[in-house]
C-alpha cells in the first residue's frame, strides 16, 4: 500500500502585508479543501480543519497503482471573527505529488487578513 500526507498552516496576517511576522497568529480550525486527481483518474475531495498550531493534515493509504497524481489545496472558511478575509494571491495551491510512500507534502501557508489594519503595523 502507498501512504501520502499533505500538511500546511492557515495564520492570520495582521497587517494584511503577506508576510508572517511577530505580530501575526495561527488561525485554529480554519477550514481547508483539498481535491487530488489519482494515477487512475479518480477524483478525491478531502476537507480538514486547522488545529491549535493552525495546521491542517490530509493523509491516505491506497493501493500503489491508485495513488494521488495531482493535487489542489485551497481555503474555503476561517471562523476567526476579526481575521476572515482571505489573500488573493494565496487563493489555492495546485501541485504534482510524485513522492514515495510515508513522505509528506507541505503546502505553502495560507493567508488570512482582517477587515482593517491596525494602527500598529
Amino acid at each position: 500500500a502507498w501512504t501520502g500526507e499533505i500538511r500546511g498552516r492557515v495564520v492570520c496576517d495582521v497587517c494584511g502585508d503577506s508576510t508572517i511576522g511577530p505580530e501575526d497568529h495561527v488561525l485554529e480550525g480554519a477550514e481547508v479543501a483539498v481535491l487530488c486527481i489519482t494515477k487512475s483518474g479518480d477524483v478525491l475531495n478531502y476537507q480538514a480543519f486547522t488545529n491549535a498550531k493552525g495546521i491542517y493534515t490530509i493523509a491516505e493509504t491506497m493501493p500503489e497503482s491508485n495513488k494521488w497524481d495531482s493535487c489542489l489545496a485551497r481555503p474555503i472558511n476561517s471562523f476567526h471573527e476579526h481575521c476572515t478575509q482571505m489573500h488573493i494571491t494565496n487563493s489555492g495551491v495546485k501541485f504534482k505529488y510524485n513522492l514515495p510512500s510515508g513522505y509528506s507534502r507541505t503546502v505553502g501557508t495560507f493567508l488570512y487578513k482582517p477587515a482593517s489594519s491596525p494602527t500598529y503595523c
